[in-house]
């Protein structure tokens, strides 16, 4: 049976903890000095060396050498199992009794939060007045359950998430060592999901080496049961331009795959904070996800805030008429309508058709309301964003300012600027040239002489009268 890679590559001493340093500084530099407190406290979340620190102070202060075997004088007791009153009161009685071979007797409590009230009072006692040979190291991963009596009797240490990059340089490392064929992505995708825990960061690399001679990104992300970064990217896209069929299909997919509503969330929420997506409706999308977890109805609650993330008019095909068709279950006549005509059926008159091509003769003239109303009806994907600029026209120049980054970036696209063009020569008969502006960029007046004085000065304001 082979020994699992946290164990194999656990610390043996305070120079071989990684990313701890605040702490194992301090640590080292007080047994230098021989100052050695009878409770230590050591707190921080899962996985960041907590028990490990723990052995190793219990060896350093008995200078011994540091060894996984069993020592009479080093007592390891889990508080999830061993939480009850009585069993403290076994501590309490054996904490009396001197060493056997070793200068201290150590008393490991791991998970100290979980016991019971009556066991912590117990415990306090003993915190107050130890026996000089006696030194309490206590771990938790929840501080705010231990009470402050226990705290204040304590040396606390914090421990820290391990950095993503000292994560991936320890992943390395074990890798190179057991001969484990690893691409780079697929390691910083282990860091991530890991969450600065070297224990299940390396937990998991076990895993896919066991799995595979050649662990590559798509086998992590298929074990983690995670969509592909570039299917998330799709997704990303699919929302800023309010492509809503493209978000349906890439979520049906999603799921269809097993992939967890909360995981696509999760990974949907670092990907907008990694890029850095601005503008309050990336707020709005990134608070809805982290609710994701708790709804009844994990993909229906994702479906609903993804579509929902922009107010726009949403284009519903007619239900066609035909023999088969089921009436309606109520049947009501339109107000100007007389009761007796209710049973006609009318026949869908080409009116929308007449009213499409009017609406692309060209008037002549520009009229940014036209181009606007024209882009919603034949194009709500380049209407969502062209909705959100200020739009001037002078010189066969139309200039569009934008308040976000994100439909600026988008404008800029040719896709985007050729589909403009177009609808604004099919409705206006124009060809203007289209610039986006920049941020703090002047957008001089319509006037051509203002212009011609603006350009001999380098710039200016439009100043009302």
């Amino acid at each position: 049976m082979g020994r699992a890679l946290y164990r194999t590559y656990r610390s043996r001493s305070l120079d071989e903890v990684v990313g701890q340093e605040h702490v194992t500084d301090l640590l080292k530099n007080a047994l230098k000095n021989g100052r050695i407190s009878h409770a230590y406290l050591l707190t921080g979340p899962r996985g960041v060396g907590k028990t490990s620190v723990a052995r190793i102070i219990a060896h350093e202060i008995n200078q011994i050498p540091y060894s996984e075997d069993p020592k009479l004088d080093i007592i390891e007791i889990d508080a999830a199992s061993n939480r009850r009153i009585d069993d403290i009161r076994d501590l309490r009685e054996k904490v009396h009794i001197a060493p056997v071979s070793a200068k201290y007797k150590v008393y490991i409590i791991d998970e100290v939060h979980m016991l019971t009230g009556e066991s912590f009072n117990a415990l306090l006692k003993t915190l107050e007045e130890p026996p000089e040979h006696v030194v309490f190291i206590l771990a938790t991963t929840e501080l705010h359950k231990v009470p402050a009596t226990i705290i204040s009797r304590t040396q606390r240490f914090h421990f820290r998430p391990v950095a993503h990059s000292k994560v991936i340089q320890h992943l390395q490392f074990i890798a190179k060592k057991e001969k484990i064929e690893i691409d780079d992505n697929a390691l910083d995708i282990i860091a991530e999901h890991g969450g600065g825990s070297f224990r299940d960061s390396i937990s998991l690399l076990d895993q896919l080496a066991n799995l595979a001679d050649h662990i590559t990104k798509p086998l992590v992300e298929s074990v983690l049961g995670r969509a592909s970064s570039e299917r998330v990217e799709s997704l990303i896209a699919a929302i800023a331009t309010n492509d809503s069929e493209a978000i349906r299909s890439i979520l049906v997919e999603c799921e269809q795959e097993g992939i967890a509503a909360p995981t696509l969330a999760e990974q949907l929420l670092r990907t907008l904070l990694a890029e850095k997506r601005e503008g309050a409706h990336w707020y709005q999308i990134a608070d809805g996800l982290m609710d994701i977890s708790k709804a009844h109805f994990p993909y229906l609650k994702l479906m609903t805030l993804l579509l929902g993330s922009y107010q726009i008019e949403t284009v519903v095909s007619p239900i066609k008429t035909s023999p088969a068709a089921p009436k309606p279950l109520i049947e009501k006549p339109e107000p100007h309508q007389p009761a007796e005509q209710k049973a006609e059926v009318p026949v869908p008159a080409p009116e929308p058709k007449k009213e499409s091509a009017k609406s692309t003769k060209p008037t002549g003239e520009f009229n940014w309301d036209t181009v606007l109303d024209a882009a919603q009806k034949h194009d709500p994907p380049l209407n969502s964003i062209i909705s959100r600029a200020k739009a001037s026209y002078a010189n066969e120049t139309l200039s569009l300012d934008f308040q976000y980054t994100l439909h600026r970036t988008k404008m800029k696209q040719a896709a985007y600027q050729n589909k403009l063009s177009s609808l604004i020569r099919e409705v206006c008969g124009l060809s203007p040239n289209i610039h986006v502006t920049e941020p703090g960029e002047v957008n001089i007046a319509e006037d051509k002489t203002t212009k011609a004085v603006a350009d001999i000065m380098g710039g200016g304001e439009v100043v009302e009268p």
